[in-house]
């Protein structure tokens, strides 16, 4: 069968920005089975732990160098009291998750399981505080809990709860969706908490915040604008009087309203297009975004953080409404790959990114069933790019053919997609090809050096909606071998809905 075609122009001896690993960060609410049966299933538990935290997750994930781990949430942040979450399990106060189930909440996960499991993993801990229902004073100390050394009424609470040295904590959100769950609040209204909660969310020690404003919803570049106004000294020489150091957005991809978003498995090849057209809007999004920033920040010192991301279908069938479970499909991972092109592309004002969520939550990267875990479509597209954390980007200038564009609502998609990035001379081309039917050939056009040695791996499936089960895992990464060599060229014929890297010594 015919298909489309593309060149894809890679100088491999200019580079851009870094691609920072937290770009490949994760997400981790207390929201359904995220929390309990996912990260945490207790001591007592016959699943394999240690300390409570499930052990076969922590190594799927370490797999992954997953860079950080956003938590509490998400919309349960802004009702989450963290002193009800530390000292002796037994003792804790317990409280109804009003936003996911209306289910009680036992607080037997919380600030020290919540650390312990960042060590395991050797992520860097990104903590959402409570603007909300909180307070400034609750969330000055919950940062002198962890992060103060010496004496102090916090570190002495820390000390009894049985941990003598502070944690480094960077990532500290300042709450979380403030137009909405997290207080229905105007812009103006919230920029000027987020400068009182900022300026008493105090640097202890040499663990200097890194503090990250609530921001908009989509496109919402006036709540932005807003948030951006709130430093002081753009475009002048001295150092802007930082409140935040940076501001997020949340996109998810939708295909149809929130009250009939659709099956996460059962969905037609035009459910498909419009999937991967809605995934194409992030790029828009973080352009406009930025493009606000930079009227204010020129010298991009603010970071823009996108720290809830993914899919967003209806729930699966038997399953309870609030939990947001969802299978995940091949249609899940080639959102991701497509998502990272975009977020590559944006490196020198991307500072961060989270998937929502890491485990049975939305477009989870691992699914729990008992003892049992699955790695889903979208864990091998994040394996599957790991080279590129804290990579360089280099420059690629894609060109298509006319049938790799293709028609979708009131949009046009592009059905090829890719990055390139160099680490260590070690040369990472990820490329995606949308076309749900015909393969499309794909010339790589290498020039300022070669590619020595290159090798290739696939992630594809049959159809569209397979998706991988205890029983069964057809989407799985493996070797690809349809790779031709030609005086600084390298051509690949990728299949129908695949995503394919490319990996090599710079030389």
């Amino acid at each position: 069968m015919s298909g489309s075609s593309g060149r894809a122009i890679i100088n491999l001896d200019i580079e851009g920005p870094v691609i920072s690993r937290h770009l490949y960060g994760h997400f981790a609410e207390h929201l359904g089975r995220c929390v309990y049966g996912g990260l945490w299933v207790g001591e007592d538990s016959p699943i394999p732990n240690e300390g409570g935290l499930r052990l076969d997750v922590v190594e799927a994930l370490r797999a992954l160098d997953i860079p950080n781990l956003r938590w509490p949430g998400g919309c349960f942040a802004d009702e989450y009291h963290w002193k009800d979450g530390i000292g002796p399990r037994e003792d804790r106060p317990r409280m109804v998750n009003t936003h996911w189930g209306n289910v009680e909440e036992n607080n037997h996960f919380g600030t020290h399981e919540f650390l312990a499991l960042c060590e395991l993993l050797g992520a860097e801990p990104y903590i959402s505080g409570n603007v909300g229902s909180g307070t400034v004073r609750e969330m000055s100390e919950w940062v002198e809990y962890l992060t103060r050394d010496g004496d102090s009424p916090m570190v002495a609470l820390r000390r009894a709860n049985g941990r003598e040295e502070p944690w480094r904590v960077r990532f500290w959100g300042l709450g979380n969706e403030a137009w909405g769950c997290g207080g229905n609040m105007r812009a103006d209204y919230y920029a000027d908490l987020a400068r009182q909660y900022a300026t008493y969310c105090r640097d202890h020690g040499d663990n200097t915040l890194y503090r990250i404003a609530a921001g908009a919803s989509d496109a919402d570049y006036a709540w932005t604008e807003t948030l951006m106004r709130q430093i002081s000294c753009f475009g002048c020489e001295a150092t802007p009087k930082n409140f935040f150091q940076a501001l997020s957005v949340h996109y998810y991809t939708l295909t149809g309203p929130w009250e009939a978003k659709g099956s996460a498995t059962e969905f037609t090849t035009e459910d498909y297009y419009r999937t991967m057209a809605a995934a194409a809007r992030m790029d828009r999004i973080i352009q406009g975004h930025s493009t606000v920033m930079d009227a204010y920040d020129p010298a991009r010192r603010v970071g823009l953080v996108v720290d809830e991301w993914g899919t967003w279908f209806d729930v699966e069938p038997g399953t309870n409404p609030g939990f947001l479970f969802q299978q995940n499909t091949l249609r899940d991972a080639l959102v991701a790959s497509t998502h990272f092109d975009i977020f590559h592309r944006h490196a020198e004002r991307l500072a961060m990114a989270n998937l929502a969520q890491t485990v049975n939550v939305l477009q989870s990267v691992l699914l729990t069933d008992g003892d049992r875990l699955v790695r889903t479509p979208t864990y091998h597209v994040f394996e599957m790019n790991r080279g590129h954390q804290d990579a360089t980007s280099l420059p690629v200038h894609l060109t298509t053919s006319d049938d790799a564009r293709r028609p979708v609502g009131d949009a046009t998609l592009t059905t090829l997609s890719a990055s390139a990035s160099v680490r260590d001379e070690a040369v990472l081309v990820s490329l995606t090809n949308l076309d749900a039917d015909r393969p499309a050939e794909v010339t790589l056009d290498l020039r300022g050096g070669t590619l020595a040695e290159p090798t290739a791996r696939i992630l594809t499936a049959d159809r569209l909606q397979d998706h991988n089960t205890p029983e069964h895992s057809p989407v799985s990464a493996r070797p690809f071998t349809e790779l031709r060599a030609e005086k600084g060229t390298l051509t690949l014929t990728l299949p129908p809905h695949s995503f394919v890297t490319v990996s090599g010594r710079r030389a």
